[in-house]
């Protein structure tokens, strides 16, 4: 019975059960920027399910809903991808968006600027 009760004081050091709040890995390393509403936001970071933008956060409203342009700068171009998505949380002059559900052509768009991004380090882990 002892046994028992230690064996559940234990603490488990292991990485293996841990459970994430996040669905998608966040990205900050790419070259982009947002635009709402006509207005340029420097990206914080990034993932498939959301962006977090630096900028003044009292011109949206919680649960609105935004067009978004991001434009990632490749290697030897820069594409605008195009999506919609829902205020999610703000403050101290940052914002996030959560992203309505990607269609086919956004989630390509994004596997592009992955694919590019990683490209890139690996050059870059070559020299």
């Amino acid at each position: 019975m002892l046994e028992n009760i230690l064996d559940g004081l234990k603490i488990n050091a292991s990485n293996d059960d841990f459970d994430s709040r996040r669905n998608h890995e966040r990205r900050t390393m790419d070259s982009c920027v947002a635009v709402i509403d006509g207005k340029a936001y420097p990206i914080k970071d990034w993932s498939n399910g959301g962006v977090l933008l630096v900028g003044d956060d009292r011109v949206f409203s919680m649960h609105d809903t935004k067009e978004i342009i991001l434009k990632f700068k490749l290697a030897d171009r820069v594409i605008d991808v195009t999506h919609t998505g829902t205020i999610l949380r703000k403050g101290n002059n940052e914002f996030a968006l959560q992203f309505s559900p990607l269609t086919n052509s956004v989630g390509s768009q994004f596997r592009m600027v992955i694919d590019d991004a990683n490209a890139r380090a690996f050059a870059d882990s070559q020299i």
